[in-house]
């Protein structure tokens, strides 16, 4: 049995009602299976499940049989610490990370059936490649005017929706703080979807108040926030630099009784130089430095241009004589905006009922040029035309929420294609 089918069976939570057991006995609930990693570390991040009545939220690992996991090498991989449960089909070997820790494992319970099986492997071989097409390719290559634009608006605004509610979320846990819990945000954001989880714990585990209490002294903001990521201690503060940053942490450390995060939830393979855990962290620290009313300013910022000047922070001189990162790029600007400032806008206005402003905001997301990523990609080369934020967030929507879960009847382009059909039997 290939291990990707293995993942799919995991991801699509196949095992049809199938009750699944640890290899202790223990039942397991399986609250949410967690994001596919496609990078270096765990098969997938961020799970939330139930062992027996205690909740765990972490990594899963899956291989065919258990002793894989030494093959592999994870019991020296501090990456794999935070592994919460191990997915297997033959459960050959207990196993320990490099704490020595024993971590739970469970032989995945699902249907055996061949038939089943053929087809799953087929989708989950799709799914792996990048040839991985949407179901309705055919019909819109013939008509791409089946994805309307009122269709389209229609997405970007159940996308802005979604946001809107883990905003609640996370005001909810700051006690209504707009400016707390937009911190959080674009601190993930910050990590760029490789490390957004780390760059929201940074934020999680290093309170605002802190921040600034010491916001006029750029050198002491940079020394809080790498001291808390883990990424600079007493091992990496080498040089004269580092190791003031580090004697400034240490300090500060004491004074806010703070305590720095797992360093291995990092991740710094296959990335450019310029989006490195501490270029982003410095960058981050830059922007709370010289921006005193962030939140409120971009707030107010009624067009994008006055947005960009905010977040694009130049590079001033400190009296620390310190090193200083480069300046955010343009497109990582854009991704800000996209993914924090406008939904933050958007839920702003609707906190305080200004839902006349709503068509402002989807016009503002016009302004901003389109993504570019796989997804896009294919929805390009299905003679889709795509012109800004405003359409790559619509489909985006569509594909992760209509497509990949095949609620094709929910869509507005498979009703068409549906009816259209219906109507050919009469």
């Amino acid at each position: 049995m290939p291990e990707i089918l293995l993942h799919y069976i995991w991801q699509k939570r196949l095992w049809s009602g199938l009750p699944q057991y640890t290899t202790a006995g223990e039942a397991i609930e399986i609250i949410s299976t967690g994001q596919y990693n496609t990078n270096a570390g765990p098969d997938f991040c961020n799970a939330h499940i139930r062992i027996g009545k205690q909740e765990w939220i972490g990594n899963i690992e899956i291989h065919i049989h258990a002793s894989d996991w030494y093959k592999h090498q994870h019991h020296t991989n501090p990456a794999y610490d935070n592994t919460i449960l191990h997915v297997v089909c033959v459960a050959d070997k207990d196993i320990n990370n490099t704490k020595g820790e024993k971590i739970p494992q469970c032989e995945l319970q699902y249907p055996h059936h061949q038939d089943y099986m053929s087809e799953w492997l087929k989708y989950a071989q799709q799914v792996q490649s990048p040839s991985y097409h949407i179901e309705c390719s055919n019909q819109l290559q013939n008509d791409t005017t089946l994805i309307t634009y009122g269709w389209k608006r229609a997405l970007l605004l159940k996308r802005l929706e979604c946001k809107f509610k883990s905003i609640e979320q996370l005001l909810s846990i700051t006690q209504n703080s707009w400016s707390h819990a937009f911190y959080i945000s674009l601190a993930h954001n910050f990590g760029f979807h490789t490390n957004g989880i780390p760059f929201e714990t940074l934020a999680m585990q290093t309170p605002l108040s802190c921040l600034l209490k010491h916001r006029d002294n750029l050198f002491q903001v940079t020394a809080i926030l790498l001291g808390q990521s883990g990424l600079l201690n007493e091992q990496t503060a080498i040089d004269k630099e580092h190791k003031a940053l580090w004697m400034e942490y240490e300090f500060l450390r004491r004074k806010f009784s703070l305590t720095p995060m797992n360093v291995t939830i990092w991740k710094k393979s296959r990335m450019r130089p310029q989006n490195a855990p501490e270029i982003r962290i410095r960058q981050f620290a830059r922007l709370i430095h010289q921006s005193e009313f962030l939140f409120s300013d971009l707030m107010q910022a009624k067009n994008i241009d006055t947005m960009v000047r905010i977040l694009q922070t130049p590079i001033t001189k400190n009296n620390e004589q310190f090193s200083s990162p480069p300046t955010l790029g343009r497109k990582s600007i854009d991704i800000l905006l996209i993914n924090t400032i406008i939904p933050y806008q958007y839920a702003y206005n609707k906190a305080q009922h200004k839902t006349d402003n709503e068509v402002d905001i989807l016009n503002l997301i016009e302004q901003i040029p389109a993504e570019d990523n796989s997804i896009i990609r294919q929805w390009k080369m299905l003679g889709q035309s795509i012109q800004s934020a405003a359409d790559t967030q619509a489909l985006l929507h569509l594909f992760q929420n209509y497509c990949q879960p095949h609620q094709c009847y929910n869509c507005q382009v498979g009703y068409q294609i549906f009816a259209q059909r219906q109507l050919t039997l009469f």
